[in-house]
């Protein structure tokens, strides 16, 4: 194989479209293969789909009781052999500092059953990781991977929405961070944001009011002026209040936005949060599951000149926090019954064992047997963050 920064230069050097097809023939010039295929996750984290198979005839794979899906949730190679092909096919998680992306899956000969030896395996990651990479650059300059993520069409302010995600799971020595939106394919005004420096970690969960565009356009607004608060280095406090005045002088008050706004010391797990609305936090702390209450103030562009305080409080290593919207704990059964907190503490528990990328979407699943089919009245949001400490 060759050395891994040869690959990368190749990557590089490629028309966004064409990443792909470098990887493979790296591979295919380096090894006999069989077959090389990209598979991508879908917006809703539950199925794979093929890189450049028409949207017609895409087969849709199942990130629970697949191969590829056991690589894609374990975040690990998988292997399983095929006696009848005399084959061998490897699937590899294809991951951006834990942005789970998708799986590259490589078929080869192997008549004894043997396996991949250790060393390839370690190849072919290397080229799983240099595709994951140039994949989120591509994504600035071509529809492809965009286009093969999606297992149906998005409405308009679903697309709004993803787009002005970060991404849907990141990871760092001090924490790991997942999250989920629903319905994946309608979602309209929840949305979380993110950001890390050498020492902080700022997070944002955002519940916009509304339904389609009028509320993605009222969240764009709001996670826009957050944004520009926390690039320009003010405080928490001044951040609410930035995006507070943007909201209000947009809408005078017809239109607001319910947020938790966190940023995390790092170095000490000190945190300061500003609950301006809905969104609640929980805490898993030693196998106990509670709803860490806090002081609800006005959310952002309710009233003018509203002014904001934080609070602190300080997470422990091996703490799980979950953020969670009022369409997950005020969700209705086909029966008119809403989803408790009771019901919801013990999702929370029952996922305890979980990665936190993957906790997101089990609550969720759970919130969709207790919700049944049919259209959701609103869309949720859950975030999960587990904290390792320094």
């Amino acid at each position: 194989m060759d050395r891994p920064w040869t690959v990368e230069r190749r990557l590089r050097e490629a028309a966004p479209h064409e990443i792909f097809d470098v990887i493979r023939s790296t591979i295919e010039r380096r090894h006999e293969v069989l077959a090389v295929r990209l598979m991508m996750a879908d917006y809703s984290s539950t199925r794979l789909q093929t890189v450049g198979e028409p949207s017609a005839t895409r087969t849709l794979v199942s990130v629970y009781d697949t191969a590829p899906g056991r690589a894609y949730g374990a975040q690990e190679p998988h292997w399983v052999h095929d006696a009848s092909a005399a084959a061998v096919e490897v699937h590899l998680p294809v991951s951006v500092r834990g942005d789970r992306l998708g799986i590259l899956s490589v078929t080869l000969p192997d008549p004894e059953g043997e396996g991949p030896p250790p060393e390839l395996l370690a190849e072919l990651q290397e080229c799983a990781d240099a595709l994951g990479h140039e994949v989120l650059v591509a994504d600035r300059d071509t529809d492809l991977f965009l286009r093969a993520r999606r297992a149906e069409r998005l409405t308009l302010a679903a697309e709004m929405q993803w787009q002005l995600l970060p991404g849907r799971s990141c990871s760092r020595p001090e924490y790991t961070l997942g999250a989920q939106l629903e319905p994946a394919y309608a979602v309209f005004g929840d949305s979380f944001d993110w950001s890390a420096s050498a020492d902080e970690l700022h997070l944002t969960v955002n519940n916009g009011m509304g339904e389609g565009i009028d509320a993605a356009l009222l969240t764009n607004l709001a996670v826009s002026a957050l944004r520009n608060g926390r690039r320009a280095g003010l405080e928490l406090s001044d951040q609410a209040y930035l995006a507070d005045q943007a909201v209000f002088g947009q809408h005078r008050g017809e239109q607001y936005l319910a947020a938790l706004l966190l940023r995390f010391h790092l170095p000490t797990g000190e945190v300061e949060i500003i609950d301006a609305g809905s969104p609640r936090i929980w805490r898993l702390r030693d196998g106990a599951v509670e709803m860490i209450e806090l002081e609800a103030q006005m959310p952002l562009g309710m009233f003018e000149d509203t002014v904001y305080e934080p609070q602190r409080l300080t997470v422990a290593p091996g703490d799980r926090l979950l953020f969670i919207s009022d369409g997950v704990y005020d969700a209705l059964s086909p029966a008119g019954e809403k989803y408790s907190l009771r019901a919801l503490a013990r999702s929370i528990n029952d996922t305890r064992l979980l990665p936190a990328t993957q906790v997101p979407r089990a609550i969720l699943e759970a919130l969709l047997g207790h919700r049944g089919p049919g259209p959701a009245a609103d869309d949720a949001l859950v975030m999960c963050l587990d904290w390792n400490g320094r």
